[in-house]
C-alpha cells in the first residue's frame, strides 16, 4: 500500500492499492475512488465487536476497499476542518480519542478500551470511551484543526488543555491534574483540570476540538424567525 496526505486544514489520504491489497474505513469516509475499485461493508470481528465500534465513536460496519484489474485509489476525507495523520501501528498500540479513527490496513484491529480512572471518566472531556488501535499496518486518525506531535522522554510530562489529546502511544500514561488554584481555576479560561501525558511515547495535540469550533460558530448563524 502506498499513499500520500494532501492538503492544508481539509486533508485527503490518497491510497494506492494493488490487487489483493485491502483497506478498510470508517462508513462515510470515502470521498472518492478510481473505477476499478470495489467497496463492500463488513460487519468485521462480529455483532459485539461492531456495536463496540459504533460506542467508540467508529461505524458499526467497516468499509472494504479492493482494487480489480490492476492498481486503483481510494481517497478518505475528514468530516471536519483538521488534519489526518498516519500511525505505524506495527511499533506499537496507540490511545486514540472517540471518533479519531478514518481508516487503516485490514491487519489493524480497531477495539473500543475505557478510561481506567474514575476520575478521567469525569474531568478528562472525552468520557468513559476512547478507541485502541493494534496488531499492524497503517492507520489513519483524524480530528479537528492543527496538530503537533510530540514524542515525550521517560518522566517527560505535558498538561494538555481538556480533550485536546488526539492520540497516544500505550506507553504514555494518561490522567487528570487540576490546573491551579481556584482564581486560575474560575478565570484562566481551562477550567478546573487538565490531561496528563507521561511519557516514554509519542502524543498527538490538537489546536481546535470540534466542540470549540461549534461554540465559534453560533454567534453568526441565523437566528430563527
Amino acid at each position: 500500500m502506498r499513499y500520500t496526505i494532501t492538503g492544508d486544514n481539509l486533508q485527503f489520504v490518497n491510497v494506492q492499492l494493488d490487487e489483493r491489497e485491502v483497506l478498510q474505513s470508517i462508513a462515510g469516509g470515502m470521498a472518492y475512488m478510481t473505477g476499478n475499485m470495489v467497496m463492500e461493508a463488513k460487519l468485521q470481528g462480529g455483532l459485539l465487536r461492531g456495536i463496540g465500534r459504533s460506542i467508540s465513536g467508529a461505524s458499526l460496519f467497516l468499509v472494504e476497499y479492493k482494487s480489480k484489474g490492476g492498481t486503483g485509489i481510494v481517497g478518505l476525507g475528514g468530516s471536519v476542518p483538521g488534519k489526518i495523520v498516519d500511525l505505524d501501528i506495527g511499533k506499537g498500540k496507540w490511545i486514540v480519542q472517540k471518533t479519531g479513527y478514518l481508516g487503516s490496513q485490514e491487519t489493524v484491529d480497531l477495539r473500543i478500551t475505557f478510561q481506567k480512572k474514575l476520575g478521567n471518566i469525569f474531568f478528562g472531556g472525552e468520557g468513559l470511551v476512547l478507541q485502541e488501535l493494534s496488531g499492524t499496518g497503517i492507520a489513519f486518525v483524524a480530528a479537528c484543526g492543527d496538530f503537533n506531535v510530540v514524542e515525550l522522554r521517560p518522566g517527560e510530562q505535558y498538561k494538555v488543555a481538556t480533550a485536546k489529546a488526539v492520540a497516544w502511544q500505550e506507553t504514555v500514561s494518561y490522567d487528570i491534574a487540576a490546573v491551579g488554584g481556584i482564581k486560575t481555576a474560575l478565570f484562566g479560561g481551562e477550567g478546573l483540570f487538565v490531561t496528563t501525558l507521561t511519557g516514554p511515547g509519542k502524543i498527538i495535540i490538537q489546536s481546535m476540538t470540534l466542540s470549540e469550533l461549534a461554540s465559534a460558530l453560533i454567534p453568526f448563524l441565523p437566528a430563527k424567525g
